[in-house]
């Protein structure tokens, strides 16, 4: 059992849980992920590690509230317990002395991607940093990303904060206007496709954090499986980062959404029950 010691809401579907984890506190690195389960009926669910506190030993998981098993973590509150938290999981992060690396950031997808930053900024690279979702009310972790970058340029659709637009006009006006050697994308699957599209037309190295379905985390269940290159990786053990230009996206995207009619049944009973 894993006590949550602090909850801090973004919005009202997305918030902040600080979770008691000492081991994996302790030994988890840039990119690492986590498999929690909120009770003995619950779905295992893969969430990145968005920061650690060894010294206290917790570690910070973002959770955007969409299903069953997102809304049954969402609704607990500081003292409740976590029934499992298993990691960390996954490889680390590749970090480097990287240049100018463009960070580019999309929805919850900040939350894994502000430690990466933190850590590469703590290398030597000069960190140019992208945060984009819908509106201004999406917008996470601002402050936090900023104490990490040398530049944060905010994205908003509908233009409620920041630039108007997507991620990859923010990206695109940072990579004509200077030498940028490599990019990290994280967030939804479309926006990686999207900033992949667009650094592969420049020839610039990128990497993507994929958010695959999966069940045991160990490379035994294969759920996770992307083609990469022509060759069927697993998320959870060869992952989470690939080579973007590499990744058959929309293969992706069509597993992702492979269960979205039981998703959507279970959600309604859920609520019905509720």
């Amino acid at each position: 059992m894993n006590q949550i010691v602090e909850k801090v809401l973004f919005s009202e579907k997305v918030a902040k849980f600080v979770v008691d984890a000492p081991r994996i506190a302790r030994s988890r690195k840039p990119g690492h992920f986590v498999i929690i389960r909120v009770d003995e009926k619950g779905e295992r669910i893969p969430l990145t590690i968005a920061g650690a506190d060894p010294v206290k030993g917790t570690i910070d998981l973002v959770v955007q509230r969409m299903g069953v098993s997102s809304s049954k973590l969402f609704e607990l509150n500081v003292g409740d317990s976590i029934l499992d938290v298993v990691g960390p999981l996954g490889k680390a992060t590749h970090i480097h002395n990287a240049g100018t690396i463009l960070a580019c950031g999309g929805g919850v997808g900040v939350a894994p991607m502000l430690p990466i930053v933190e850590a590469f900024k703590k290398a030597g690279s000069r960190v140019i940093s992208i945060l984009a979702a819908r509106n201004k009310d999406l917008i996470i972790l601002e402050d936090e990303i900023r104490k990490w970058s040398d530049e944060v340029i905010v994205m908003t659709d509908d233009g409620s904060y920041g630039t108007k637009g997507l991620v990859t006009a923010g990206a695109e006006a940072v990579i004509l206007r200077e030498k940028v050697d490599e990019c990290i994308a994280i967030g939804p699957a479309v926006m990686m496709k999207f900033t992949s599209l667009l650094t592969k037309k420049y020839e610039i190295p990128t990497q993507a954090s994929l958010n695959a379905i999966m069940v045991d985390g160990t490379g035994m269940c294969g759920a996770c499986r992307v083609s990469v290159g022509g060759h069927t990786l697993f998320t959870c053990i060869d992952g989470p980062e690939f080579d973007a230009h590499q990744i058959d996206f929309d293969e992706l995207i069509m597993r992702l959404g492979g269960y979205s009619a039981e998703e959507k049944v279970a959600n309604e009973r859920y609520l019905k029950l509720n």
